[in-house]
């Protein structure tokens, strides 16, 4: 008798340590403005490491892929922003 108990205890323990994995990463990296989702046979990845829809779509031509505006793109970091132009003192 014990022994099943101990084998249904342990593939529940089993179970439960794989449904608690974490989940797997985002699909759209946030710090590209642009993505490119590539086709293949058997499903499809999607690579945001673009700066521009030309350059993506150079990369792309001839690829089945698609190039697409990033929908989660949050924008260019604080230490990459312009900082704001100094005005220059008049000469005297």
């Amino acid at each position: 008798m014990r022994s099943p108990v101990l084998a249904l205890s342990a593939a529940l323990l089993a179970l439960s340590t794989v449904a608690t994995a974490p989940a797997s990463a985002q699909k759209y990296d946030s710090t590209s403005p642009v993505c490119k989702t590539n086709y293949r046979w058997g499903g499809e990845d999607t690579d945001c490491g673009y700066i521009s829809l030309e350059q993506c779509r150079a990369v792309a031509s001839g690829l089945p892929a698609m190039c697409f505006n990033n929908p989660y793109y949050a924008g260019p970091s604080i230490d990459r922003q312009r900082a704001p132009a100094r005005r220059k003192r008049a000469p005297y």
